[in-house]
């Protein structure tokens, strides 16, 4: 008890004295990233979670930190509730609440509008005082410490009371006469601060809680927004015409100093609080905010040493407590989102220790809320739908997908300002070409509010579809080979316009040179997979009847050839890469020179890829043209069509035993081009499609196909395919 006095005693002296009105020069400007400091910067240690934090209510406004709990408020319902710093339980109010305490007790202060009642949270004893609005009624004008104080208008001027439970009506002697527009809040265990007009001036002063008794009375040019046992700090110019800036006032000589901060302009609610030697400041609030500014982390400044401790990466309210800490509602990088106690230790920064969670990250988390399966099959699929949920909004969120193979890469950039990402990865030939294969997708997005790093989240799925005989490099869509009159072979890769039909079909990425020397072949044919590969593989023979296997690589081109057999100098007509006999492996169709047709089924072994050969049919002679172009009618197995010397089409149904149904006729005409190619499923849809190439190339045609087998292909769609090659090269 004799120190206690001894305090107030101090304290009251140092009240009496005058602070001086003027303040220092504006502090230089620096980098609004920066953390300003005067002797070097430091870095608080990371906050101490001792034990298990309690709850902390999200959202919940921290309106005061007491001896043994602490007041937090509903913002959406005004509803307030008292929680114990022991085990997080407590009590909720619905009326407007306070809570208010000595060094050794606390209460909380109910406002009603007849009636304030003052409740003892260690004795639950209460103490209530009536007001009202009447004139000779009372009026509540604050609450500090122990004490509830209010108004009282008497022909001699304006009474301030203080009532407690041991003087339930006191008077508060010391101010001016004339005083008006009173209001009392806390500033320290022993002291409440007032303020006051005198005429239209702005005044204020500090009332000792135990004698009742105002002491030196100054303009409100000196601020009071934190006032401790030997200083009052305060912060000016904290909206965006001008930059905040911070000043402290020492109560026993009056020196004023500014603190160093950032000059940069920041949107408001810049707060300040004293934690014994050190000034806390920062912009309260920004968290979560969709308009970042300027972000002024949590910092303390040492008035002694002069250095800067950065404290919280973020806060939220400041709520002084009666020991002389600081309860903060905020976050820290890794230590996540609560409320942290700010202590002076005598240390080199003050300690920082998270009483209290909300369970939230201050960071920026993007979580996953639909991806990929490891694996994605894009004969099921066109595509995939990615979504996440951000923890909070976020910016700039760019989403990458690449092919890990060719390296390929797919971005898109987000909407600002949201929470739920989506992006939509299609596999519409649309310009991209997807890939079989292992895929990366990341996404990186940027806290709107501009607390803390980037959130990222990655994953990764492989893309399968079937082996189409045409795709050399392994992305889906078929390819054409053309060979020039050098002998120099290219392959043109083709896509798919689906806005509108009418677009059909386009040379996707840059034709491609596969390399020289093809002139020593006379027949060119795309495979299938005839090995077990990814992609397509590719057929030649040379003009000594010998057949050449070249093996897809996957990238485009072609390994090295493999020898498949001699004697194929006999046949006049090849059809390759169709699946005739439903084994899951392409087999091989050849009409010899007096008409018979003959069937070599697949092995899957890319050194033997074929048995030995059966007959079929006869009569083959009568066409010029045969063409394997998979199961196009949805059968049991591939179907081939068939081109007369007069220009008529013929579609032959595959049995899935290597032959055929009787021929249906499809139309007349087609003599128009010089080749027909069964270039697989060019449009996406499922089906196989057909494509005519004219003698002159020139205008090359897209054949969709309908799985009917009456109709078995749709009206012809032009296609643009450049100039890959000229009337004088092979297509195939």
């Amino acid at each position: 008890m004799p120190q206690a006095r001894l305090t107030r005693r101090r304290l009251a002296i140092a009240v009496a004295t005058a602070l001086a009105a003027t303040l220092g020069a504006s502090a230089a400007a620096v980098p609004a990233s920066a953390v300003p400091a005067v002797g070097g910067v430091r870095t608080a240690p990371a906050a101490t979670t001792a034990g298990h934090p309690i709850p902390y209510p999200q959202g919940g406004r921290l309106d005061g930190a007491g001896v043994t709990g602490f007041l937090t408020t509903a913002p959406e319902t005004g509803t307030s509730t008292w929680r114990r710093y022991a085990d997080g339980s407590g009590q909720a109010y619905s009326s407007v609440t306070y809570l208010r305490s000595t060094r050794t007790t606390d209460f909380l202060v109910f406002q009603g509008s007849y009636r304030i009642t003052q409740r003892n949270m260690t004795t639950g004893g209460s103490l209530e005082i009536p007001v009202g609005s009447a004139t000779g009624d009372a009026t509540y004008v604050g609450a500090a410490g122990d004490a509830v104080f209010t108004t009282l208008v008497t022909d001699t001027g304006t009474v301030l009371r203080k009532h407690t439970e041991a003087d339930n009506n006191a008077t508060v002697t010391g101010l001016p006469v004339g005083a008006t527009s009173l209001k009392v809040a806390p500033a320290t265990p022993d002291h409440a601060r007032v303020t006051f007009l005198q005429g239209s001036v702005g005044k204020w002063g500090l009332i000792d809680l135990a004698t009742g008794t105002v002491g030196s009375i100054r303009d409100r040019t000196v601020g009071f927004d934190a006032v401790s046992a030997t200083h009052t700090a305060w912060a000016v110019g904290e909206t965006t015409d001008r930059p905040p800036q911070v000043f402290a006032a020492d109560l026993v000589t009056g020196a004023v100093q500014e603190i160093p901060v950032a000059q940069a302009t920041s949107w408001g609610n810049f707060h300040v609080g004293l934690v014994g030697d050190w000034v806390v400041y920062g912009q309260m609030g920004g968290w979560g905010s969709s308009r970042p500014g300027v972000h002024y982390p949590l910092t303390a400044y040492n008035l002694t040493t002069k250095t800067s401790a950065r404290l919280l990466d973020h806060a939220h309210e400041l709520a002084p407590a009666p020991d002389g800490s600081l309860y903060v509602r905020g976050g820290l990088l890794g230590q996540g989102e609560g409320m942290y106690r700010i202590a002076d230790t005598g240390s080199e920064a003050p300690k920082v220790e998270k009483v209290a969670t909300t369970g939230e990250p201050t960071e920026a988390v993007v979580t996953n809320g639909a991806v990929p399966a490891e694996v994605l099959d894009l004969d099921v699929n066109d595509g995939f739908t990615f979504r996440w949920n951000a923890s909070r909004q976020v910016e700039n969120a760019t989403v990458t997908v690449r092919h890990v193979r060719t390296g390929k890469t797919q971005s898109s950039t987000l909407c600002c300002g949201i929470k739920e990402l989506t992006f939509g990865w299609e596999d519409d030939n649309w310009d991209e070409e997807v890939h079989n294969g292992d895929f990366t997708w990341e996404i990186v997005a940027r806290p709107s509010d501009g607390i803390g790093p980037n959130a990222v989240s990655t994953g990764t799925f492989k893309v399968v579809r079937r082996t189409a005989p045409h795709d050399f490099n392994d992305n889906g869509t078929p390819d054409l080979l053309a060979r020039d009159s050098t002998g120099r072979l290219w392959r043109n890769d083709l896509f798919y316009r689906p806005i509108d039909e009418q677009l059909g079909i386009h040379a996707g990425e840059p034709k491609a040179l596969l390399g020289s020397g093809w002139n020593i072949y006379d027949r060119l044919e795309a495979g299938g997979d005839l090995g077990g590969s990814a992609v397509g593989d590719l057929l030649a023979r040379d003009r000594s009847g010998v057949l050449w296997l070249y093996p897809g690589d996957d990238v485009g081109n072609f390994g090295g050839r493999i020898k498949v057999g001699g004697g194929w100098q006999i046949y006049d007509k090849l059809a390759f890469g169709s699946d005739l006999t439903n084994d899951g492996r392409p087999d091989a169709l050849a009409a010899d020179t007096s008409g018979g047709l003959w069937l070599y089924p697949g092995t899957g072994d890319a050194m033997k890829p074929f048995s030995a050969r059966k007959k079929i049919g006869d009569g083959w002679g009568i066409y010029n043209d045969l063409v394997a172009v998979g199961n196009l009618a949805g059968g049991p197995a591939g179907d081939l069509v068939a081109r007369d010397e007069s220009g008529v089409l013929w579609l032959y149904l595959g049995k899935d035993d290597g032959t055929f149904a009787p021929r249906t006729k499809v139309g007349g005409g087609w003599n128009t081009f010089g080749q027909l190619i069964g270039a697989g499923d060019a449009d996406g849809d499922g089906r196989p499609d057909l494509i005519g190439i004219s003698a002159t190339f020139y205008s090359p045609s897209l054949y969709k196909g309908t799985d009917d087998w009456k109709t078995p292909f749709r009206s012809a769609e032009t296609t643009y395919l450049g100039s890959p090659v000229n009337a004088s090269n092979l297509v195939f």
